[in-house]
């Protein structure tokens, strides 16, 4: 699965040369985040404007159209993480109310789709990365703090400065017993 900055995605096999799918034509808005769900079947981009937008991946037309599409943070959605069995999604990004770090349920209509949002991160949340086995989320802002929610209590637990730079890159140990935070700088 490829993304690019003049907001193309294409889906590729490793032994063709060609692309198999275009979920999305250039002159869309930037790609932040792709991922696929545990599963394979799904993947969901996340954009500059944004949006996540989530598609079955096993479609047979060449210009599918994404089955949830979801205007998630005002200014822009940066990362997002597919929870449970891609029926839950939390995003984080920069929205005007400061509402960065958010809990969808993609089964609800559009306007019951939100669960909970956090305040947090001044001027916006960068990075997401959810521990199943904790049923934490832990985010990366742009001022380098970190915040760890539990997801079952809508709760935040924890809040520190890990950086004086934006948080960049958020990476969990199989064990769920470490995280490592790489920043801007």
């Amino acid at each position: 699965l490829t993304g690019a900055q003049d907001g193309s995605v294409r889906m590729f096999e490793w032994t063709r040369p060609q692309q198999l799918v275009c979920f999305r034509q250039a002159g869309n808005a930037r790609v932040t985040r792709m991922y696929f769900n545990s599963q394979g079947n799904k993947c969901g981009v996340a954009d500059g404007e944004g949006f996540l937008s989530i598609w079955q991946v096993n479609q047979t037309t060449s210009n599918p159209k994404p089955y949830l599409s979801w205007q998630c943070h005002s200014k822009t959605t940066s990362d997002f993480a597919f929870i449970t069995s891609s029926s839950l999604v939390a995003t984080s990004g920069q929205s005007n109310d400061n509402r960065n770090v958010c809990l969808w349920d993609t089964l609800a209509s559009s306007g019951n789709s939100l669960i909970h949002a956090f305040t947090c991160h001044d001027h916006g949340a960068t990075v997401l990365q959810y521990a199943p086995k904790h049923q934490l989320l832990i985010s990366g802002g742009r001022k380098g703090y970190i915040c760890i929610f539990d997801i079952r209590q809508r709760q935040i637990l924890f809040t520190f400065q890990a950086h004086e730079s934006a948080v960049k890159a958020l990476a969990l140990d199989p064990s769920e017993d470490y995280f490592v935070t790489g920043s801007a700088e």
